[in-house]
């Protein structure tokens, strides 16, 4: 059996689309590695919480599991095309210790895979007690874990006050929320910025009610401690993140994020094209209707180009209508729809230039510290590459081994890319998520794939 439609990611952007094109009458079947439905922003348990948006997403969820097959805790880590047309999409399903392959056919594909945390080195950022905001957040929303008990929240961005509130909420001391660059933010784009101040206004009523401080040019440098974080190093930065001024905070727990990184490995791994974002990142190219270049293959949500659960919300919507016409039925976009979109992408593109990563972070590190964690690669490692005569990304991976670990570069990528000196490069591997060789053995021939069981 083949589906009219493969949806990858169940966040926003994901459950939208596929709810369309289910509600329409396609065969969908949608994928996600996570054990409910959410994402990243909307990762709460079943009942409904605080958060903007939440109620909606819990009923457009109900609904999708009714009409169609929900695959959770399903990680897609390939994603081929057949001679005749149709897409395989292979996953491996975890649960109990075991780890059981999946294989599904459809005639399209929507990559709605979301985003993760761009996180920057630092010494002593391997340290037990750092994680990034978003593994904190994640923590709290999908499990009810508080990270810590005395926690410093540091990066640029707006991310950083609902993680911070969020925890301090939970009954954690936050010391702090240190954001790298100026108070300003969105104050230039005062259009933009309106639709969003009730919700500012609100975490900072939070933070002022469990007396949190927030403090602009500021951000976490180091981090100290033999077994596990003991303190922090905040540093005073001028406006290119160069170091003015430091003082030592004791706190058992970092939590830093500097943006996110658009997860679009299976869009270049079927060959879609890719743009650069307004910060350099590689996104996914789509057109009006949301499709990439490579035919029946359309993507929504960060993959695109961050900008917030409601742009990919939309995003997803405007895809699975397009799904939805090249099955042969109609589905004119609302022009209220279209507008909501190009709102959105304004406010994600003013985001990334109200909290750009400056380039003096790079003047934070040691010799010693590393860069990669995963092969354990100090910054002395990369510099000597460099002097052998490294001039990109992948000349230095290949001479010293930065990205060459478990994440395959997610969390090292871009620190290795500034320190080359060039932009972030668009991935293109043949596995695009972690699996062991047994997974990749005695894979079931493609032309006697049959259907695959709703997980509901």
């Amino acid at each position: 059996m083949t589906y009219d439609l493969a949806v990858i990611g169940g966040g926003p952007a994901g459950v939208a689309g596929a709810l369309t094109a289910a509600l329409a009458g396609l065969r969908v079947a949608l994928l996600d590695s996570s054990v409910r439905l959410g994402g990243q922003y909307f990762r709460h348990a079943a009942e409904p919480g605080p958060a903007p948006g939440l109620d909606r997403f819990l009923r457009q969820a109900r609904a999708l599991d009714a009409r169609a097959d929900v695959l959770l805790g399903h990680q897609v880590w390939s994603v081929t095309r057949e001679p005749d047309g149709d897409l395989v999409v292979y996953s491996v399903a975890r649960g109990a210790g075991s780890q059981d392959r999946q294989v599904l056919k459809a005639r399209r594909l929507l990559i709605a895979t979301g985003a993760h945390d761009r996180p920057l080195p630092f010494p002593g950022w391997d340290l037990p007690g750092v994680l990034t905001a978003g593994g904190a957040q994640a923590l709290l929303k999908g499990d009810g874990v508080v990270a810590g008990r005395r926690i410093v929240v540091s990066g640029t961005g707006p991310f950083l006050l609902p993680v911070a509130t969020g925890l301090a909420g939970a009954g954690a001391r936050v010391l702090g929320v240190f954001e790298a660059n100026g108070g300003l933010g969105l104050a230039r784009y005062p259009l933009l910025a309106l639709g969003k101040a009730g919700e500012a206004a609100g975490y900072a009523a939070s933070l002022a009610r469990h007396r949190v401080p927030y403090r602009t040019r500021r951000a976490v440098v180091a981090a100290h401690g033999e077994r596990e974080v003991e303190a922090v190093t905040v540093a005073r930065l001028d406006q290119a993140w160069n170091v003015l001024a430091t003082r030592v905070v004791e706190c058992d727990t970092v939590a830093v994020g500097y943006g996110f990184v658009p997860q679009i490995e299976l869009g270049t791994q079927l060959g879609c094209a890719t743009r650069d974002d307004v910060d350099g990142t590689p996104v996914l190219d789509v057109d009006a209707a949301q499709r990439t270049s490579v035919p029946g293959v359309w993507a929504a949500g960060e993959p695109t180009g961050v900008g917030g659960w409601l742009l990919s919300e939309t995003e997803g919507r405007i895809a699975g209508r397009a799904v939805v016409a090249d099955a042969g039925t109609p589905q004119p976009v609302p022009g209220a729809l279209l507008r909501r979109r190009e709102r959105g992408r304004a406010f994600g593109e003013a985001l990334q230039r109200a909290y750009p990563v400056m380039p003096g972070w790079q003047g934070w590190l040691r010799d010693d510290t590393l860069v990669c964690r995963c092969e354990e690669v100090p910054l002395a490692r990369v510099r000597e590459a460099r002097d052998l005569g490294a001039t990109d990304a992948r000349s230095i991976k290949l001479l010293a081994r930065p990205g060459m670990g478990w994440c395959q570069g997610r969390i090292c990528g871009y620190a290795v890319s500034c320190l080359a000196g060039e932009p972030p490069r668009p991935p293109r591997r043949p596995i695009a998520q972690p699996v062991t060789l047994g997974t990749l053995a005695d894979l079931p021939d493609v032309s006697e794939i049959s259907d695959v069981p709703p997980a509901h």
